[in-house]
């Protein structure tokens, strides 16, 4: 009977030494080359490969794509079919296989060194065809050391192809922080996901603005305070004196006022009775993470700021259900 842990430990230790040889034989000189070709390229960055390397090559084109190097998948079949017409003499390509000799990447050879393009081969095998035409094209190769697979007929690709998607990330890690690639950067190629929206939203995207302000005169009365909260659905109001605000008034600030005044006429009490001054501010130009931290971690915890802008004039509202609408969190 199968030792099914065995088996899995078996694979992790068999790609895990695959990922060391290659490290420890990584010829800096030849790394380093590829890279400046990558970093010089003016034009596109062009990855292929055909089986299990292929869909690592597809891996590898969307991380470099998603790191600021533009890049796309060339399918080799598709490529001596007529794509190769996508490929120009400014690109730089990448070609990954583990024995340098599958037939659809041979065929498709003549026609990259044809065109002019400089080829960064990653291989297991430095004699190959695919070694010999990066080097001829100017580019470089790279080699993968995989003594085995971790398959037990060592057939399927597990190891080659482990080693192969680690030395892609390192090629892209070592660009991305070449160019100085920040999380801004990411967040601007990747606007749907968390971090997109963390460091793409602003207070200004989100908050009621114009006539959804609620918004009263510190001498308005309680009533006319209850009515603005009632119509803006805001759970509070800026109080202000003339254009400057010297105020908010929030539920929470009404319960307690009643709580402790039971029998008050709220037409006769003032909105600057019952204010918070100094209220909880934001600038609408921050981003609405900044403002989500504002509310949640200084305390007492708030449920809503006003959005001022540069000159402190009010220009908004923002409310926690905003910022965790847009699918913003701490």
């Amino acid at each position: 009977m199968v030792d099914l842990f065995q088996s899995a430990r078996s694979t992790f230790e068999i790609e895990q030494r695959a990922i060391s040889a290659t490290l420890a034989h990584l010829d800096e000189a030849a790394f380093n080359h590829a890279c400046a070709l990558l970093l010089s390229c003016k034009g596109r960055v062009i990855v292929t490969g055909i089986g299990k390397s292929g869909h690592i090559a597809n891996k590898l084109a969307s991380t470099l794509a998603s790191t600021g190097t533009p890049a796309f998948f060339l399918h080799p079949a598709e490529a001596v079919h007529g794509d190769v017409g996508m490929v120009q003499r400014e690109d730089v390509v990448i070609i990954l296989s583990k024995s340098g000799a599958s037939d659809e990447l041979l065929m498709l050879l003549p026609s990259l060194l044809t065109i002019g393009v400089r080829i960064v081969a990653i291989t297991a095998s430095d004699n190959s065809k695919l070694a010999q035409s990066a080097m001829e094209s100017g580019g470089a190769f790279l080699l993968i050391h995989c003594d085995e697979e971790a398959c037990p007929h060592d057939l399927a690709p597990t190891a080659s192809t482990t080693a192969s998607l680690v030395l892609g990330d390192a090629i892209a890690m070592a660009l991305l922080e070449a160019r100085e690639f920040t999380s801004q950067d990411f967040a601007r190629l990747h606007p749907a996901g968390a971090l997109g929206k963390r460091l793409t939203f602003s207070v200004r995207d989100l908050m009621g603005k114009d006539g959804a302000i609620p918004s009263v005169s510190k001498d308005a009365t309680l009533n006319e305070v209850m009515l603005e909260m009632s119509r803006k659905r805001y759970g509070a109001t800026a109080v202000l004196d003339g254009d400057a605000v010297v105020g908010v008034v929030t539920d929470g600030d009404l319960r307690r006022y009643f709580q402790q005044n039971t029998a008050v006429n709220p037409a006769t009490v003032l909105a600057q009775e019952v204010m918070t001054k100094n209220p909880r501010k934001i600038n609408s130009d921050a981003l609405a993470i900044e403002a989500l931290h504002l509310m949640e971690d200084t305390p007492p915890k708030v449920m809503q700021l006003l959005a001022l802008s540069p000159d402190g004039e009010l220009e908004g509202i923002i409310h926690m259900h905003d910022i965790v609408k847009a699918g913003i969190s701490a």
